[in-house]
């Protein structure tokens, strides 16, 4: 409580402060974490207006709030892709997070939706699962139209073509278990603290994400067209809120990695649907003594890091039977190694109960990562 405390203390102290209203050329400094602020849309794109509300300048708010608490650790270098109303383009916004080398890049949105939907949730990049997903992606896609040239510009990607997003998740690969890692921070802070309605925590083809070389995600803060949700988004209470959680969020996330391992464990997104609908819908073995899958084995992931650390109990809090695989620049770590399903849970139950409360199980077969759902569905033996 004493530490949310803080946080708003902090946060209301700038927002008093003026904000600097031009930007100014950078140079790389790799001795402090680089986050990299993008506040969508700007200029003539307005965004949505659900409401009479413009999301180009809630968006802008709430980024430059979320900045200025940043800017008060001497460690970290706050960039902004505009902190004016102006527009910028999709493939400037990645450049600029690019040429920083930026540790992180966090682009900030608000939804719009015909139905009565509402709730805030946070997006990785990937193949979206559904047609929800793909309208949101189209939607801060189509931006892409009010360039010259586009065509030019962005090799054929049309953003009302499901099949032009296929490609989009190559890049951003390597960064998908860090950026899944912050998203979760983040939307945790959102459902948590601050009580709205989790959305979850998703992926869908944004090209802004595609196409930035860090880990990476986008947050819709909140549907304008639903009237007391965007009566919210665009009150100073909501917009100083949801900047409280987004830095909390980022701040968690940093800590995690100056600790290496420690607690640099993330939540995995299911089949790209929202975490919360992948938990209800989970399938159950039966209940036994045993629920054995054949060509299968169960781990509990603990942590990812970019450090490589000995798979040793010492370093891991005492637990026995660590592994360590390498995926992509990162090192992952497990806990366990079963076919019993039922056995891996009380591993993961272990895990948590050891300062891991993020642990999760997950499934190889063949030596191949697959879902857990889809273990599941298949008979055991």
């Amino acid at each position: 409580m004493r530490t949310h405390l803080h946080y708003i203390f902090v946060l209301h102290i700038l927002l008093f402060a003026g904000f600097i209203t031009t930007a100014h050329p950078f140079q790389k400094n790799k001795g402090k974490f680089v986050v990299v602020l993008d506040a969508g849309h700007g200029g003539h794109d307005p965004g949505n207006t659900g409401n009479g509300y413009k999301e180009k300048e809630i968006a802008l708010n709430i980024v430059l709030t979320v900045g200025k608490a940043l800017e008060k650790h001497p460690d970290i270098k706050v960039i902004y892709t505009r902190k004016t109303d102006v527009f910028v383009t999709l493939r400037g916004r990645a450049k600029i997070a690019n040429d920083a080398d930026a540790d992180l890049f966090v682009s900030v949105h608000c939804n719009a939706h015909h139905s009565s939907a509402h709730g805030a949730e946070t997006f990785v990049l990937g193949l979206h699962a559904n047609q929800q997903n793909f309208e949101i992606a189209k939607k801060e896609n189509e931006v892409i139209f009010l360039e010259d040239d586009y065509k030019s510009h962005y090799d054929g990607f049309d953003p009302n073509s499901p099949e032009s997003f296929i490609g989009l998740t190559l890049m951003q690969e390597d960064y998908l278990d860090q950026s899944t890692q912050l998203a979760r921070l983040v939307q945790d802070n959102f459902t948590s603290s601050l009580k709205r309605n989790d959305r979850g925590v998703k992926q869908a083809g944004f090209w802004v994400l595609h196409n930035t070389y860090m880990p990476s995600v986008l947050v819709e803060t909140g549907f304008l067209t639903y009237k007391s949700e965007g009566s919210y988004l665009n009150s100073t209470k909501g917009q100083n809120e949801m900047s409280l959680s987004i830095y909390k969020g980022i701040m968690d996330y940093k800590m995690i990695l100056d600790r290496n391992v420690g607690q640099n464990i993330y939540k995995e997104v299911a089949n790209t649907e929202m975490i919360k609908e992948a938990v209800d819908q989970e399938i159950k073995p039966k209940e036994s003594t045993k629920a054995v899958y054949l060509n299968t084995i169960f781990k509990v992931q603990l942590a990812a890091s970019s450090n490589k650390i000995e798979p040793k109990s010492f370093n891991f809090k005492g637990l026995q039977d660590i592994s360590r695989e390498k995926e992509g620049k990162y090192f992952k770590y497990f806990y366990g190694h079963t076919s019993d399903y039922n056995e891996v849970k009380d591993l993961a139950e272990v895990a948590k109960s050891k300062g891991y409360p993020s642990a999760f199980v997950v499934a190889y077969q063949n030596g191949k990562r697959v879902e857990v759902s889809e273990v599941l569905k298949s008979p055991s033996n």
